[in-house]
């Protein structure tokens, strides 16, 4: 299969390293420089640094080269950050196949990847590839699983013929809704976990502990849960690596950059110096305003994510949204 990744940060290199061991992948970035050093060294230097790309892997500086020697009958994986989605989009020929990466709602809009895409390419194939994934494990060919979403059948299979692999195993929905809301709010609620676990590290009185962090993952999937379903998603999706899988991975794990804005927040840093110092995107910092402000339209009481935005505006500290979320009225539990 033709295959081009557009977007070579962490994530589209390493997918477009592992499917290139199978298939014809090019690809594409907006640094042609970047691109010339990565094709010499077999290396991404910025963002992986230590993995070696294989040799079957190609480079391709200029967007139009790219998408024509896909042709209709290949992929086209769209891995640049929420932001730039619209655009990327806008470029695409009539009759490509898209999928994108990206997790979050577009700021200026509050739309999600799909809505995009059918705003702009209406009953054009499009899809969405999400899950618990760490780009440096997938690239070093570590065991990942995938959900490769979408309401055109074919596409979802032909998604699993390009990525499946023995280390990379990918499933199929036909919840596209379900998979980008998980792959959303999540990001929102890892930075919840990383106020939680950058408090604890302080030791201090009365601090949340691992109890806590549980009690942010558990209520924080029910939050999830019920904007999902008020937008249209399946519950059960929720339940799966899109949902439960990828926020205990990014609520929990050592490489999840939006919990390490929370670790960050807690110790007191302002957050315009972590997010100059992180280096990546961290799309729960965007995607936090936007993902209350959907819920707000349509009822959906989602405390946890407000007390992130509150956090991240300056409006509340780390141990008081924490506090607040502690003194919410007893109620009985309800996951939906």
């Amino acid at each position: 299969m033709n295959i081009a990744v557009l977007g070579a940060g962490a994530w589209g290199t390493a997918l477009a390293a592992q499917a290139a061991l199978r298939h014809r992948v090019l690809l594409w970035g907006r640094d042609a420089a970047q691109l010339a050093q990565m094709a010499a060294s077999r290396r991404n230097q910025r963002y992986l640094p230590d993995i070696e790309l294989p040799a079957s892997l190609g480079f391709e500086a200029d967007l139009g080269r790219c998408l024509s020697a896909v042709g209709e009958e290949g992929l086209v994986v769209i891995a640049t950050p929420m932001a730039s989605l619209r655009a990327m989009l806008q470029q695409m020929p009539p009759q490509a196949r898209v999928l994108w990466l990206c997790k979050g709602f577009e700021a200026e809009t509050g739309l999600l990847g799909h809505e995009v895409a059918q705003a702009l390419r209406p009953g054009a194939p499009s899809g969405v590839l999400s899950g618990p994934s760490f780009a440096e494990e997938v690239a070093r060919g570590q065991p990942t699983a995938l959900v490769a979403a979408s309401l055109d059948a074919a596409l979802g299979e032909a998604m699993v013929q390009a990525f499946h692999s023995d280390s990379l195993r990918v499933y199929t929905s036909a919840d596209p809704v379900g998979v980008e809301v998980g792959g959303a709010v999540k990001n929102v609620l890892a930075i919840a976990t990383g106020l939680c676990d950058g408090l604890a590290q302080s030791g201090a009185a009365g601090a949340p502990g691992l109890n806590a962090r549980a009690a942010l993952v558990t209520r924080g999937l029910a939050e999830m849960t019920r904007l999902g379903v008020a937008l249209g998603a399946r519950p059960d999706t929720f339940m799966g690596l899109s949902g439960l899988g990828d926020l205990v991975l990014t609520a929990t794990g050592h490489l999840s950059r939006n919990r390490k804005v929370g670790l960050l927040l807690a110790e007191g840093l302002p957050l315009d110096r972590i997010l100059a110092e992180l280096g990546h995107v961290a799309e729960g910092v965007y995607s936090a305003r936007t993902v209350c402000r959907r819920a707000a339209e349509l009822g959906v009481d989602m405390p946890i994510s407000q007390a992130v935005v509150a956090v991240l505006e300056g409006q509340l500290t780390p141990p008081q949204a924490v506090a607040r979320l502690m003194a919410r009225e007893a109620k009985a539990e309800q996951l939906v």
